[in-house]
């Protein structure tokens, strides 16, 4: 069994087509989407029409939820600039996505927690940045979650880790945005460069081994894409020189 993860891929077309195409050279059995697939200053119908071709299982993340139902959205100029972008059909095929994504071989697929789409499963905010949480902790996050392998995004940290009870679980990183640059809160959250992030997992015999991948490719064209839409900021905080 061999899974390649992506999530918060956030409307990045240029970091989508690099990760899908390191997936081809490399093969996968199942491509795994965690959701949060357009919001962005960036190429939002692009980016969902992309995914669309490929077909894989894919759950709802909290922006997906926000761009269907903006009534419960924050005021986010990417969010609004992403539901304009997208045909009504398409925000709501955003928001029929399922929260959750149970796969073979023992494995949930989530965009935050089993539970939530909003809240992180292997950090805590401390101080204004996200810090990893103890495996009592995650164990307590996961519940009676009975998957040997948890898949999750949302935090656009990628890790692996294991609970207390020996439950796996990995985030992929993100595919399209490493940094919070609508963020509100201004909660600082930066994975160092702005690389395309996944994943790979493949199970041999009852054990699991991860491959965490960071990929370049052209982001300087990423930045060129947010100022045309009026986001200069957006672009220059992703290059993390705001």
């Amino acid at each position: 069994m061999r899974l390649a993860v992506i999530a918060d891929v956030h409307g990045n077309l240029r970091a989508l087509e690099a990760v899908l195409a390191d997936i081809r050279s490399r093969g996968a059995d199942v491509i795994v989407n965690l959701g949060d697939c357009v919001t962005s200053p960036l190429w939002p119908r692009e980016t969902l029409e992309l995914l669309d071709t490929v077909g894989m299982p894919t759950v709802r993340g909290n922006h997906d939820r926000w761009i269907a139902q903006p009534s419960t959205a924050p005021n986010s100029p990417s969010i609004a600039f992403s539901r304009e972008a997208l045909s009504a059909t398409q925000r709501a095929a955003l928001g029929a996505l399922p929260a959750t994504v149970a796969l073979d071989a023992g494995v949930l697929a989530v965009h935050g927690t089993p539970t939530s789409d909003a809240e992180y499963l292997l950090e805590e905010k401390v101080d204004g940045r996200l810090a990893l949480v103890t495996a009592d902790a995650l164990g307590s996050r996961l519940g009676d979650v009975q998957a040997e392998l948890i898949l999750c995004g949302h935090s656009h940290t990628q890790h692996f880790a294991a609970d207390n009870t020996g439950r796996l679980v990995l985030n992929p990183g993100s595919v399209g945005c490493p940094r919070y640059a609508d963020n509100a809160d201004r909660l600082v959250n930066e994975a160092g460069s702005p690389h395309a992030r996944y994943a790979v997992a493949t199970k041999r015999g009852s054990r699991w081994s991860v491959d965490l991948i960071a990929l370049e490719y052209d982001w300087s064209a990423v930045a060129a894409q947010a100022e045309r839409n009026g986001r200069r900021d957006w672009g220059r905080g992703f290059l993390g020189t705001a």
